[in-house]
């Protein structure tokens, strides 16, 4: 008893035990193709858009809150409530949309590790069958907590993306007055590089993820708290890298005039001449940390979400007996993954638009669903949304649906 009298805060500890679903899920949300749109960002605008984080932060804890709050109060993941409360014909579209875009974003994944590691001097199909193997060892011979654990690990490998920040010495009273004020450069690129920099923060396996991984955690109501504050905190942290990849490409590729880039690698390389061979190592690091966390991340999503929906047993706590579809979805889109990363040649940026696109038909409707779910009282009870809760949660949701239209066609018009 005196010991913990001498701890001074009992439920900071409480916090860093229940520590896990929201940061792995918003850190692991900074895969590959997030740090090619926030290295785009910096290289063409240098540090003028960095004040859209500010505003993103805040949708994105709205959002995962209200992910966070359905799963604590219900015990059950978000792909069980979309079947009993909206049936199968609506579970089953949401499930098809969901496994084809997180398949060619698996892909994508396996494509930031083979990149990144040649970058780093490794031969890429030694990293990408190393880093298969790897991932699926995590779950498939791991349990939650083990897996949690590594899955935090991994997400310390951000930190190369502050180290590459500074390195890349910045003016950083330019970056003051970029973080604060809001700036609208009147050109198509920028409004298109501020709804993809949305669109890549907020998707729709996020949500699946998050709600699947706090049922799993076995969290309760009266945890809910501390899972808010796990969020919350995971918002910060995943925009506070975002920042750093914006700061380390605006100093460097915008300066020199350097302002246009196609993927995450490249502006790794583009680094180099400018900042320095570690500046641009660190950047190689953060982007091969951050694929394997997604790799490892996506595929148990997928496998959370169609199990859930179709009632099949799941969960990384289960043996492979116990739910054989779980674990089969897992390793086959691990397999499918590295493999096509692996083929000379793929047409990867047509890939990674084809699950864009795909996740922006999604995301409007998983948004809706989860807004109509968190406003069922029968469901949630005194933790359904509240008369603000909803204005925040209907806007985000508005702003994030129009911004998705709007990115959609002019993809589909090709500007």
């Amino acid at each position: 008893m005196k010991f913990w009298k001498r701890i001074p805060n009992k439920k900071f500890l409480a916090f860093l035990a229940i520590m896990g679903p929201g940061l792995v899920t918003s850190t692991a949300d900074n895969d590959a193709g997030g740090i090619a749109t926030y290295a785009t960002v910096g290289a063409a605008y240098g540090y003028q858009m960095l004040w859209i984080l500010l505003l993103i932060t805040i949708s994105l804890a709205v959002v995962q809150e209200m992910i966070a709050r359905m799963g604590v109060v219900t015990g059950k993941g978000l792909s069980d409530l979309i079947r009993e409360e909206f049936g199968v014909k609506t579970t089953a579209f949401a499930m098809l949309t969901l496994l084809v875009a997180n398949v060619a974003t698996t892909i994508a994944e396996f494509a930031g590790i083979a990149a990144a590691s040649e970058l780093l001097g490794i031969p890429k199909w030694i990293a990408v069958l190393l880093s298969a193997l790897f991932v699926w060892f995590i779950v498939v011979r791991g349990n939650y907590k083990r897996a949690e654990k590594i899955f935090l690990a991994l997400s310390l490998v951000f930190i190369a993306y502050v180290f590459a920040g500074f390195l890349a010495k910045p003016d950083w009273g330019d970056v003051a007055r970029g973080l604060v004020t809001p700036t609208i450069v009147p050109e198509t690129k920028f409004f298109l590089l501020f709804i993809a920099t949305v669109g890549t923060t907020i998707t729709p396996w996020m949500q699946f993820y998050l709600q699947g991984s706090i049922v799993d955690k076995g969290l309760k109501v009266e945890e809910y708290a501390y899972a808010r504050a796990d969020v919350l905190f995971g918002a910060l942290v995943t925009d506070f890298f975002s920042f750093f990849m914006i700061v380390a490409t605006g100093a460097t590729l915008y300066v020199s005039g350097n302002r246009v880039i196609d993927s995450a690698a490249q502006a790794a390389a583009a680094l180099v001449p400018i900042a320095g061979e570690l500046a641009g190592e660190m950047f190689a690091l953060g982007l091969l940390g951050a694929s394997l966390l997604a790799a490892s991340i996506l595929p148990l999503s997928t496998a959370y979400a169609v199990c859930e929906a179709f009632g099949w047993e799941r969960g990384v706590n289960q043996t492979w007996e116990d739910a054989p579809v779980f674990y089969g979805l897992y390793t086959g889109m691990i397999v499918i993954g590295a493999a096509v990363a692996l083929i000379p040649d793929v047409p990867l940026i047509t890939l990674l638009l084809a699950s864009q696109t795909v996740n922006g038909i999604l995301l409007p409707v998983i948004l809706v669903l989860m807004l109509r779910l968190a406003n069922i009282k029968r469901l949630m009870g005194k933790y359904a949304n509240s008369r603000l809760a909803n204005i925040i949660g209907w806007g985000t949701a508005l702003i994030v649906i129009a911004a998705t239209i709007v990115l959609l066609v002019s993809t589909a018009l090709g500007f």
